[in-house]
C-alpha cells in the first residue's frame, strides 16, 4: 500500500511513522512484561493487541518528527502515552461495567475486577518509570498533570453524569480530562522533546486540546444520529446509560416544566419506558440542539487548525490539520 491510495488521516499517519510505531510497539511489548505476575501481560496484551488506531502515540511522534528530532526520547513518551491510556481504559471498564471493547470481551470480563484495576496501576507505574527515563523535568510535570487530570475528570463525570444541573462548562471540564487531556499533553510532550520553542510549544498544546474536545463531542452527537455499523454503537446508548452529554444539556436547559420533568425522570432517576428515546430525539430536535452540537464540533476542529499556524510548514503539519477534519467528518 502507498501512501497515495490511503484516504484516511491516521491511515496515512500510520504509514509515515511506521518505522517509529514499530520502535513504540517493541517497548510496549518490552515494559509490559512481569517476571512474577502473569496476569499483567495477559491483561494487557489482551487490549493493547486488539487493535485501536494508536493515535495519541502517533501524535506524539509526529510533534517530535515535525520539529526534526533525532533522538530516541519520544519513542519512550509515545510508549508512555499508550501505557496511560491503556490503564485509563481498564480503569474505566470497570467504572462503567463494560462488557465489550473494540469488539472484544473486556479484561474485567475475562478476568475480573481486581485484575483490570490492579493491571491498570502497573501501567501507570511503567508510564512514570518511561518519562523518568527521558530526564526531562517539563515532560514528566506535563504528564503528571495530564494524568491527574484524566483521573479528575473521571470522578466529576461519575457525579455530574446523572444531574441535571451539569451545565456546558462542567461538560467541557469533564471531556477535558477524559479526552483532550491525553491528546494535548501527547502533541506537548513530543515539541519539548524536540527543542520546540514555547511558542510552538503553546500551539501543540492548543492542537491537542482541541483536536480531543472536537473528537469527543463528534462521538457524543454520533450517539443520537450515527449509523450503528460505522459506530459500533447503537443508536441512543448513552441515552439509555443515562449519559448527560452536550445534545441533552442543550435540551434540558431550553425545557419547558414537563420536559424537564421528563429528563428527571428518563436521565436523573433512570425510569425509561419504551417511546422515552423517540421522545428525547424529538425535544433535541425541537430546541436544534444536534445541530448546535454539530456546530460545536466543528468550530473546535477549526480551532485544533487555526493552531497549527505557528508550527513550521511540513507534511505532518498539514496531515494534523486533515486529521482535525476527520474527527468532525463523520458528522456531514
Amino acid at each position: 500500500m502507498t501512501i497515495s491510495t490511503i484516504s484516511k488521516p491516521h491511515e496515512r499517519l500510520a504509514e509515515i511513522l511506521a518505522g517509529e510505531m514499530e520502535a513504540v510497539n517493541t517497548l510496549i511489548r518490552t515494559r509490559m512484561a512481569s517476571e512474577h505476575a502473569p496476569r499483567i501481560p495477559e491483561v494487557t496484551a489482551h487490549l493493547v493487541e486488539a487493535g485501536g488506531k494508536r493515535l495519541r502515540p502517533m501524535l506524539t511522534l509526529a510533534a517530535a518528527r515535525l520539529f526534526g528530532y533525532g533522538g530516541d526520547h519520544h519513542i519512550r513518551l509515545a510508549a508512555t502515552v499508550e501505557f496511560i491510556h491503556t490503564a485509563t481504559l481498564l480503569h474505566d471498564d470497570v467504572v462503567d461495567e463494560s462488557a465489550q471493547r473494540r469488539g472484544r470481551p473486556t479484561a474485567n470480563l475475562l478476568w475480573d475486577n481486581k485484575s483490570s484495576v490492579l493491571v491498570g496501576d502497573y501501567l501507570f507505574s511503567r508510564s512514570f518509570q518511561l518519562m523518568v527515563e527521558t530526564g526531562s523535568l517539563r515532560v514528566l510535570d506535563i504528564l503528571a498533570n495530564a494524568s491527574a487530570t484524566i483521573a479528575e475528570g473521571e470522578v466529576l463525570q461519575m457525579t455530574a453524569a446523572t444531574d441535571l444541573r451539569t451545565d456546558e462548562a462542567v461538560y467541557l471540564q469533564v471531556v477535558r480530562g477524559k479526552t483532550a487531556a491525553l491528546f494535548s499533553a501527547a502533541t506537548e510532550v513530543g515539541g519539548v522533546i524536540a527543542g520546540a520553542s514555547e511558542e510552538q510549544v503553546r500551539a501543540l498544546f492548543a492542537y491537542g486540546d482541541a483536536l480531543g474536545i472536537a473528537f469527543q463531542i463528534a462521538d457524543d452527537l454520533l450517539d443520537y444520529q450515527g449509523d450503528s455499523k460505522t459506530t459500533g454503537k447503537n443508536v441512543g446508548d448513552d441515552f439509555r446509560e443515562r449519559k448527560l452529554t452536550l445534545p441533552v444539556i442543550k435540551a434540558a436547559a431550553q425545557a419547558t416544566p414537563d420536559e424537564r420533568a421528563f429528563w428527571e425522570r428518563t436521565i436523573e432517576k433512570g425510569r425509561q419506558q419504551d417511546g422515552d428515546l423517540d421522545l428525547a430525539l424529538n425535544l433535541m430536535r425541537k430546541y436544534g440542539t444536534l445541530e448546535e452540537t454539530r456546530t460545536d464540533a466543528l468550530a473546535w476542529a477549526a480551532k485544533a487548525k487555526t493552531a497549527l499556524t505557528a508550527l513550521p510548514d511540513h507534511e505532518l503539519r498539514d496531515l494534523l490539520g486533515d486529521l482535525a477534519d476527520y474527527v468532525v467528518s463523520r458528522l456531514n
